[in-house]
């Protein structure tokens, strides 16, 4: 059975609330989450996706696709995870394609966590965050590549190089 392609743009709310908690030190924001992602319930749900790869990679562990295992790993760690959009008009999963944007509240976080640093999952998460938020929160953010299937330049050991600046923010304080 052949898949439907969407050819037209849905106004999409972001299904997903933010994870945080008071110790979290570091912010990862994406830009929406996919289709593939609102179908799974949790950030980063596209089995192609190499976000979750990427992260077992830098903290040595090796996690399976259970939502609050996933939770868990990235509380312990220190994790928070949102995106940088909170609606948008969108085609399918295609960042190219938003349009509409309406900004994801992000005071929550920042009010409640010891957020240190902001890392933007990709070019659209970071160009909406250095829109909205950077200012209001004093953090420019650095921009990493997408962990997204459609950044197919960046094989895994790649991402990993580059991915693995946010533990230098995850360093103890002595």
């Amino acid at each position: 059975m052949k898949q439907k392609v969407l050819t037209q743009h849905q106004r999409i709310v972001h299904p997903l609330k933010p994870l945080f908690q008071t110790d979290s030190k570091i912010l990862i924001l994406g830009s929406f989450p996919s289709v593939k992602t609102r179908e799974y319930g949790f950030f980063y749900g596209h089995p192609q996706n190499r976000f979750w790869p990427v992260m077992e990679v830098l903290f040595q562990e090796s996690l399976s696709t259970d939502i609050q295992e996933r939770k868990e790993f990235l509380l312990r760690h220190q994790l928070a995870v949102y995106d940088s959009i909170y609606q948008c008009d969108i085609i399918g999963s295609s960042d190219a394609s938003i349009q509409n944007v309406k900004p994801s509240d992000l005071k929550p976080i920042f009010q409640t966590a010891n957020i240190q640093q902001v890392f933007c999952n990709g070019g659209t998460s970071y160009k909406y965050y250095q829109k909205y938020h950077a200012d209001e929160f004093g953090l420019p953010g650095i921009q990493l590549p997408s962990t997204s299937p459609a950044n197919a330049r960046y094989r895994l050991e790649h991402l990993v190089e580059k991915w693995k600046v946010i533990l230098e923010y995850l360093v103890d304080e002595e």
